[in-house]
């Protein structure tokens, strides 16, 4: 493992899936760290920083939602959330709070090694490739090289997924994107299996920036124009 090894925070309160998530990460040149419970979580994110959190969903002293608000209020991180079943309330209210993506349990460990690395890949290209100059979409501003966001002037707290969406739509502002292309472009999905994921951000987005600046085509997709 190198020095720069990408920080994982692990947290799961079943031993045995515990370890062996633990142990596959490490095999793959992750730098892990665990939690058990969720104060035990919001500590560990706090003091280790990690580039990304495991979450599963059922933990002790309160759950992944309420770990996931409380590490979201204090810095961006992306949140890959682990669920007992895909039931698409929790999936809604998980994504909600600020989580990047989910796996349902049962899961393989190769499809949470690809998820995990398709989710800091997303996050880590606009460091590589610099970015655009800002652009301004109504009363929008989004700078990619600093990753911010204002609105009237006044910066917006986004999710690593949420900006990437909304750069996304901004560089091809006017425009209607399908879900799949998004998926393909933001999640780095190469099938449309995600759409409720494309859709529960662009709510998240809303409700962040206002109802007034992503339009939705029904039965095609979304585009971003200025507000009128």
């Amino acid at each position: 493992m190198t020095a720069d090894a990408p920080r994982i925070l692990l947290v799961e309160d079943e031993p045995t899936i515990a370890r062996a998530v633990a142990d596959r990460l490490a095999a793959e040149g992750f730098a892990v760290d665990t939690a058990a419970d969720g104060p035990a979580a919001v500590e560990r994110a706090r003091a280790g920083e990690p580039h990304l959190i495991v979450l599963d969903v059922m933990l002790p002293g309160f759950d992944g939602l309420e770990v996931c608000r409380r590490v979201q209020a204090e810095r961006p991180v992306p949140v890959l959330m682990l669920t007992a079943r895909d039931d698409e309330t929790d999936l809604l209210v998980g994504l909600g709070v600020g989580a990047d993506d989910y796996v349902t349990k049962p899961f393989s460990m190769r499809e949470l090694v690809a998820r995990i690395r398709a989710v800091l890949r997303r996050v880590e290209r606009p460091a590589a490739g610099g970015g655009p100059a800002p652009v301004r979409v109504g009363p929008l501003e989004l700078d990619a090289r600093a990753r911010r966001v204002r609105r009237d002037g006044r910066e917006v707290h986004l999710t690593p997924t949420e900006f990437d969406l909304l750069a996304c739509l901004a560089r091809n502002r006017g425009a209607v994107l399908t879900r799949a292309v998004l998926l393909e472009q933001v999640w780095d999905w190469a099938d449309a299996s995600g759409t409720r994921v494309v859709d529960s951000h662009v709510k998240a987005l809303r409700r962040k920036l206002g109802p007034d600046l992503i339009r939705t085509v029904h039965g095609v997709g979304y585009s971003l124009e200025a507000a009128s």
